[in-house]
């Protein structure tokens, strides 16, 4: 049986450095970072797996703590350098806690985080 992954797209902007990277990216510097959020379902009875708006909603609820922030001041980021992988594993984290407590009838497939328009890592269990 098949099923249906839904996309969420939003962004945020938010400074990081990379302490153990030996390069530029060591500094400080900024981005602004693209998030695709993708959810697992079937269709219910009125057609659609879920609902956009709330789909939306625990996005923004998941990116909330990042937007304009020093991502290594972040306690998710204690004593971890705030990549792109480790920052789409957060967000997955976020949201498939964020689908508990709203009850929501998907599952959480997988996150991008983009911080370039072509440089992103993506996060699904297995």
């Amino acid at each position: 049986m098949g099923r249906f992954l839904l996309t969420i797209r939003s962004h945020f902007a938010a400074a990081h450095r990379l302490p153990d990277y030996p390069g530029d990216c060591a500094r400080v510097h900024g981005h602004t970072w693209g998030v695709e959020a993708s959810f697992a379902g079937q269709t219910g009875e009125n057609g659609m797996a879920a609902d956009f708006k709330e789909l939306k909603e625990l996005v923004a609820w998941a990116i909330r703590d990042l937007d304009h922030r020093m991502l290594n001041d972040l306690p998710a980021f204690a004593n971890l350098s705030p990549t792109a992988e480790r920052l789409a594993r957060h967000l997955h984290r976020e949201l498939v806690r964020g689908l508990e407590q709203r009850g929501l009838p998907v599952r959480m497939a997988r996150v991008t985080v983009w911080e370039s328009p072509d440089a992103g890592a993506t996060y699904e269990e297995e």
